[in-house]
């Protein structure tokens, strides 16, 4: 059992939990995923890792209520704990595997939108103790939807805070500060965005444009976190990829988001499952290639 030493929520529908899970905590990096179990028949549920405490042996996720299995997770107090929790899941972020004089050459750019802010963080984070600067944007529908703020400016070079109904910093969606930055005279060697599927459609098109290399993560397309239910299959230009298996992090530019998000509503009812598994056959599954 892996015990919940905190439990709080953030704001509307966004909790945070710190969990007691040493050997996740020693080995996990910013990128990386986790899957819980409330109990022995729960839901399995693929996290991103927001924070980690190799001392104390803590992991901290950041979850969003989305279904059933989310909803029942946010009743869990301090005190209670998880049935599972396996990890660290998923392939690290590429920055981690730079040495830290590589990446103070670098102008980096994070773009985070909603829940997307708790993944961010972790890299973010990761560069500060290497000594690196990176200028982050968090975009929110509305100020009381923003999380996290106080814990990205201890951590960003410089943090942009934007708000869809202008209620809180800059008006408007990331992509518009996006644009502003760079119309200011803002170089950027590379853009990591982690949000919405549209969010990182459009931030994609921006800096394709651009021409900033941008690296996205498909975190939010995944379901059984292992390749086996072919729930996050994505097209990354010419392949076949799995977000759990394959990623979650892939090029920006060459991810098919318009296929990715017709397939996530198809993959929402069990017809339309019945319907992709008849149609990929064989390159349905990521783990076992097969359909049984």
């Amino acid at each position: 059992m892996y015990k919940i030493r905190k439990a709080e929520e953030l704001t509307t529908n966004i909790y945070l939990m710190v969990v007691e899970a040493p050997r996740v905590a020693k080995s996990c990096k910013p990128g990386q995923f986790v899957i819980v179990r409330t109990d022995e028949d729960g839901e399995r549920i693929p996290l991103t890792i927001c924070d980690y405490d190799r001392k104390e042996g803590t992991v901290t996720i950041v979850f969003q209520i989305v279904g059933g299995g989310t909803q029942f997770m946010s009743t869990l107090k301090e005190g209670d704990a998880f049935h599972d929790f396996v990890g660290p899941l998923g392939c690290p972020s590429e920055l981690t595997s730079e040495d830290a004089e590589s990446l103070k050459k670098k102008n980096i750019l994070f773009v985070a939108g909603g829940v997307g802010t708790a993944p961010v963080y972790p890299q973010v984070k990761w560069l500060h103790e290497q000594g690196v600067a990176a200028d982050v944007i968090v975009g929110a529908k509305t100020k009381d939807l923003l999380i996290l703020e106080k814990e990205m400016e201890a951590v960003a070079g410089n943090l942009y805070i934007t708000t869809d109904d202008g209620s809180y910093g800059r008006s408007g969606m990331v992509t518009t500060t996006i644009q502003d930055l760079v119309n200011e005279g803002k170089k950027y060697d590379v853009c990591i965005a982690i949000g919405p599927m549209i969010m990182m459609k459009f931030v994609c098109k921006l800096t394709k444009e651009l021409n900033i290399p941008t690296i996205v993560s498909l975190n939010p397309i995944m379901v059984d976190g292992t390749g086996m239910c072919g729930a996050c299959r994505v097209t990354v230009g010419d392949e076949v990829k799995f977000a759990c298996v394959d990623g979650p992090e892939f090029d920006g530019h060459l991810v098919n988001f318009d296929e990715a998000m017709k397939r996530q509503q198809i993959y929402k009812t069990p017809e339309g499952r019945a319907f992709l598994k008849e149609k990929e056959g064989t390159t349905h599954h990521g783990g076992c290639g097969r359909c049984n």
